[in-house]
């Protein structure tokens, strides 16, 4: 096995340096179903720095696949072996696997957006399995010193970031999205400090862009992030409350900077006031 890994290694290194070409009489799937065995690996050089740039550039730059490989792609990605890996457990190295598996699909969501090929079906299917995916990923570290970036609330945050511009995503499921996202926040036991606060910010920007949600929906969601002012003072609730209070204040500038969404800013600043012990009443 660890042959056929270094092989997969030396491949991808020369086929990057090649501009992403391969060579006389490769096979493209061979080299996808090896990259989807090792999507996970512990080591980020054949992780983040060759197989994930390979499938974006095969995927969102030269746009290889048919539609129904991008969709046999896409079946594998979110299966037991790949987004649903060891789900629930922490500190393991399977955590590469499910956050990894997660920015590939974002890639094919992507695709889905700039000319649509998922059905009705799998669509839902893919719906299920992110809001499934940001409720039960419980290991949310950001920067793993022996592995390299897990970043598993960012990385999930862009897959639902792209999910919410689907031409499908309806108010159901704006109104899951913003579910999920609260219980990524009120986690309880992991408070972001890689810049997860911006990727989840990025999801809502983009729920309130597309307007499928009544301003008032939103407005009456920051408020459900008031809830953890009242619980008692544990270190539960510090990390609730500043993660929920980071989060707006970046979702904040977003606003500001892209000069949409400002009839909900009363709503969020008032939150935010709520959330922030240092605010004088």
């Amino acid at each position: 096995m660890s042959d056929i890994r270094e092989k997969l290694r030396i491949d991808l290194q020369r086929i990057e340096d090649n501009q992403y070409l391969l060579g006389e009489g490769e096979e493209l799937w061979d080299y996808i179903t090896l990259m989807l065995q090792y999507i996970g690996d512990p080591q980020t050089e054949l992780r983040d720095e060759l197989i994930y740039p390979t499938f974006y550039e095969w995927i969102s730059v030269r746009r290889l696949f048919t539609e129904v490989e991008l969709l046999d792609m896409l079946s594998v990605l979110i299966d037991e072996q790949h987004l649903f890996y060891h789900i629930g457990s922490e500190g393991e190295a399977s955590v590469f696997t499910r956050t990894f598996s997660v920015l590939v699909v974002t890639l094919i969501i992507q695709r889905h957006i700039q000319q649509p090929f998922i059905d009705k079906s799998g669509f839902v299917r893919l719906t299920s399995a992110l809001i499934r995916y940001y409720k039960e990923e419980k290991d949310l570290r950001g920067y793993v010193e022996d592995g390299g970036w897990a970043h598993a609330a960012a990385h999930g945050a862009d897959a639902l970031e792209e999910l919410v511009q689907c031409p499908e995503s309806d108010a159901s499921v704006q109104q899951k999205v913003l579910a999920a996202i609260q219980g990524m926040l009120y986690n309880g036991r992991y408070s972001f400090s890689d810049e997860e606060d911006e990727r989840i910010a990025s999801i809502v920007d983009a729920v309130i862009k597309y307007d499928r949600l009544p301003q008032q929906t939103v407005s009456d969601w920051f408020g459900q992030l008031e809830q953890c002012v009242s619980w008692p003072k544990t270190r539960n609730q510090v990390i609730t409350r500043v993660n929920s209070k980071d989060f707006l204040r970046a979702l904040y500038f977003r606003l500001i900077h892209h000069h949409h969404g400002t009839d909900l800013i009363t709503a969020l600043l008032t939150t935010e006031a709520k959330l922030n012990k240092f605010v004088q009443y």
